[in-house]
């Protein structure tokens, strides 16, 4: 099937999917951290205070998502997403009438459960579910919605910040939010339901099985993935949570460093549709211990780079891997575990991922605060991802060709 007809034969479901990605862009950290210089004014809140404090919220957003994530392989997803937009629009809500520091981790822990968990975790679901031949494809497509909203938000929220009261930004984040819940009623409204697909409708992981949670928790494989499924949540989520910080640190104006991003969106897009190919060509076996490794090569090097001009191929490299992030690690848990249970198999990744997004402002924030400026802190973050993607490659060998027999 050429890629125009599967576009058009899917449409429906494609689009659903890329909606449910732009929309978790609210509850990501690229949008939070856009606010970060504010909230910490407004609350009189430290950098590592408020990278405690996100990281506090995220945890527990985690925590839930072990169960939460679940509610895929039971409920259709034009009614949980019903039901995660509403909660992640009062979260935006909550964000704007806040008047009190203590509750500021509450409000964290709302916009990253609805938004950066169930909304994203919804989105890669229900593609990998409903695609097999095509599952790499169908990943890719709606992850532009994760690379759209990357590009967009940031630039015209970061431009509205001149014209009004950041307060009011959040109203109109969960105004954007309401306005979508019909859209996504309209194009799911012939959505299949999870628990009623035949054994017929799922794909099989190794050895043709289904694999329950808990057996793919008591796999050596799953636990030696881990710390690569933590390297770009952790880092990517520092560098964008920090990113006003990193601006001061380079000589370069906040607005000049988000005006990158669609280099870094651009980036992001091909990956995102390239590795969807090579998914469904070559399998995630091939790829899940290369698509990190550009993450690793931008931040041993973006720290010393002084210029925009030579910061502006090097973000080209961070978007590589963050489009392939997308595609790669969500078709591996289909393609080892199978779909029947995927929605709880991928709840647990999907928390460490969320967990590792927690780390990362908050390790960030301690060393930015004890005088480690993050710049500083790249090269062993480099470091940490090469060794990382080496253990990946080295379970895959062993682990996925012993069970598989």
């Amino acid at each position: 099937m050429s890629f125009f007809t599967f576009l058009r034969t899917n449409i429906r479901f494609l689009a659903a999917g890329m909606l449910l990605a732009f929309l978790s862009g609210f509850g990501q950290t690229f949008f939070i951290s856009l606010f970060g210089p504010e909230i910490r004014e407004t609350f009189g809140l430290s950098y590592a205070q408020w990278g405690i404090s996100y990281a506090l919220a995220t945890t527990a957003s985690a925590v839930v998502m072990i169960w939460a994530g679940g509610l895929t392989d039971r409920l259709r997803a034009r009614r949980l997403g019903m039901i995660v937009l509403l909660g992640l629009a009062g979260a935006c809500i909550f964000m704007s009438l806040n008047p009190l520091a203590f509750l500021v981790p509450l409000v964290i822990f709302l916009l990253r459960f609805f938004g950066q968990g169930m909304t994203s975790h919804l989105s890669s679901v229900a593609m990998a579910r409903w695609f097999v031949r095509s599952r790499g494809r169908a990943l890719a497509i709606a992850a532009l919605g994760f690379s759209i909203g990357e590009a967009v938000l940031p630039l015209v929220f970061v431009g509205l910040k001149s014209l009004m009261a950041w307060q009011f930004l959040w109203l109109v984040a969960a105004i954007i939010l309401l306005l979508s819940i019909p859209i996504l009623m309209q194009l799911l409204a012939a959505e299949r339901q999870p628990q009623a697909m035949s054994e017929a409708e799922h794909s099989a992981g190794m050895q043709g099985r289904h694999w329950t949670r808990a057996q793919a928790l008591r796999t050596p494989l799953f636990w030696m993935v881990v710390p690569l499924l933590l390297g770009p949540p952790a880092f990517n989520t520092a560098f964008f949570f920090q990113q006003a910080h990193i601006a001061e640190v380079k000589g370069w104006t906040h607005l000049a460093l988000v005006a990158l991003f669609p280099i870094y969106t651009a980036a992001s897009i091909a990956a995102v549709l390239l590795s969807g190919a090579a998914v469904d060509r070559f399998g995630t076996a091939r790829l899940m211990a290369l698509y990190q490794l550009p993450l690793g090569l931008f931040f041993l090097v973006f720290g010393s780079v002084e210029t925009l001009i030579f910061a502006a191929p090097m973000i080209i490299l961070m978007g590589l891997t963050s489009g392939a992030q997308a595609t790669v690690p969500m078709a591996f848990w289909a393609e080892f575990f199978g779909t029947r249970y995927l929605g709880s198999i991928k709840a647990t990744a999907a928390a460490l991922m969320v967990f590792g997004s927690a780390l990362g402002p908050a390790i960030s924030g301690w060393l930015i605060d004890h005088g480690v400026n993050f710049p500083a802190q790249m090269g062993a973050i480099a470091l940490y991802i090469a060794a990382s993607s080496l253990l990946v490659e080295v379970a895959i060998r062993k682990f996925s060709t012993v069970s598989t027999q």
